[in-house]
């Protein structure tokens, strides 16, 4: 299972996850198997660019995610992964990926029903 995070820095599992998915200098990429972390990848962010969240949410589709963990999410970005069928998890008190995925694994994350969190764009 691939797992996309949100991040302010590339240091794989230990990186700090950050707030906005779409404006993260990084997006860290967990491949899970059996629970156990096999792959991190770190890949920089192309950002917004002239399609706002558009391109954000396609700059994370061409990742091949399972899922994506964040901490918040506005309603057209999260209407766009609905649409494209990514699973959607939030997740607002890990301060690093290491963290989050403990709660992934654990199932202690909440999955989004496709509604937004904020309206930050």
């Amino acid at each position: 299972m691939r797992l996309v995070f949100p991040t302010d820095e590339n240091m794989g599992y230990l990186s700090k996850r950050g707030a906005h998915f779409g404006k993260a200098k990084f997006y860290t990429i967990i491949t899970l198997e059996n629970s156990k972390i096999v792959d991190v990848e770190g890949v920089a962010n192309g950002g917004h660019g002239t399609g706002a969240c558009g391109s954000a949410v396609s700059n994370i589709m061409s990742l091949n995610p399972d899922a994506l963990i964040v901490g918040g999410i506005g309603g057209s970005p999260a209407q766009g992964f609905a649409k494209a069928g990514l699973d959607v998890y939030f997740d607002q008190s890990s301060p690093t990926v290491e963290k989050s995925i403990e709660l992934f694994v654990a199932g202690a994350l909440q999955k989004s029903t496709g509604q937004g969190t904020c309206s930050v764009n």
